[in-house]
């Protein structure tokens, strides 16, 4: 189960830019910050400016959670084996896994849904055999409301999808198969 961060820069321009002889928050803010982070379900959070560094960060206090989703009828393996809360293995994972050796897996950075193209009518913006480079945006992840841009970060041909649009993702899930 991935964990649900959240980390925050500053710069002189942005919402961290107070007087600098503001240095350090007082425990009411602290206290309102960790009430806002534990709002929001994060298990961790930093924020950071010029003149102070704050990181929240608890331990889960009870087991962690099975993430529950629902398939379409008909689409779900049965196996004879006990519910162990993990996803079973069958033989085509470790196929695929023999021809993925030597490419560069481009994996989500958070946990959301996967969307392949900017809008519902549009092409995606990476399919297999799409040349892509550092810059090249490959897919959406929305998480919490927001569309983050997920970027290639390397140069090459995609050669492997391994989600499909609107499918839920966790963290270092892997997205695509980048052959460089």
């Amino acid at each position: 189960m991935a964990e649900n961060t959240a980390s925050a820069k500053a710069d002189k321009k942005g919402v961290g830019a107070q007087q600098s002889s503001e240095s350090s928050f007082d425990m009411d803010e602290l206290r309102e910050l960790m009430e806002l982070v534990t709002e929001q379900g994060f298990t961790e959070f930093e924020f950071e400016n010029e003149n102070i560094r704050v990181r929240l960060s608890k331990a889960a206090a009870q087991a962690p959670l099975q993430p529950s989703f629902q398939a379409p009828i008909g689409s779900v393996a049965v196996s004879p084996q006990p519910h162990t809360g993990l996803p079973v293995q069958t033989d085509a994972p470790s196929q695929s896994a023999e021809s993925d050796e030597g490419l560069h897996k481009i994996t989500s950075p958070i946990v959301g849904t996967f969307y392949s193209s900017p809008g519902p009518e549009k092409e995606p913006y990476v399919k297999e055999g799409s040349k892509v480079t550092p810059e090249s945006v490959v897919c959406i992840v929305e998480a919490m409301k927001l569309m983050n841009e997920i970027q290639a970060e390397v140069s090459g041909e995609v050669v492997k999808v391994y989600v499909e649009n609107g499918q839920p993702v966790e963290f270092g899930q892997a997205l695509f198969g980048i052959k460089k």
